[in-house]
């Protein structure tokens, strides 16, 4: 069965004279994180996953938040999502530097997880965790990147040291 895109949600929704989140609000549960990778993916269906699993913010962990995927560079993604009745915040902090992405793509992820543990420490990452933390205990979070595969992305790290933090569920975002 086809889901419909969030902009035929939002079409539906102003007819039927309801804000998305009024349309949205039975379907949200219990707060927690989700790995959202957007590779492979269109923004349509990108965000039509995010209102199935009743997701409230989008935490962008991606360095510079450009893509050449339309829709997925921060300003886009960000209007999508205000649309859609999701929140987006970019933690810049709990990006990974460009030198420290070739072992995740060449098969040395322990490697590069080691060394992006040892970026976290910095007082801006600490301070984005705490933010990300705050959020996972309040609302339904999506971390994104562009990796489909969280085990070969940096923010494995990321959901990783939340959890270390705080009793949370990470499901991935399907």
């Amino acid at each position: 069965m086809a889901q419909p895109g969030f902009f035929t949600v939002g079409a539906v929704a102003e007819a039927l004279n309801v804000s998305l989140d009024d349309l949205f609000r039975s379907t949200r549960t219990n707060p927690g994180l989700w790995s959202a990778g957007y590779e492979g993916r269109d923004i349509d269906s990108f965000v039509a996953s995010l209102l199935d699993h009743g997701i409230d913010m989008v935490a962008d962990v991606r360095l510079t938040p450009i893509s050449r995927k339309p829709g997925f560079s921060k300003s886009r993604l960000g209007e999508a999502l205000s649309q859609a009745g999701i929140q987006y915040t970019h933690l810049r902090a709990l990006g990974n530097p460009k030198d420290n992405r070739a072992p995740f793509w060449d098969g040395r992820v322990n490697v590069g997880q080691a060394r992006f543990r040892d970026i976290l420490r910095s007082a801006e990452a600490q301070s984005d965790l705490n933010r990300l933390t705050e959020q996972a205990v309040q609302s339904r979070v999506a971390v994104l990147c562009f990796e489909k595969d969280e085990e070969r992305c940096h923010r494995k790290v990321v959901l990783d040291t939340v959890r270390e933090r705080i009793v949370v569920e990470v499901q991935s975002l399907s």
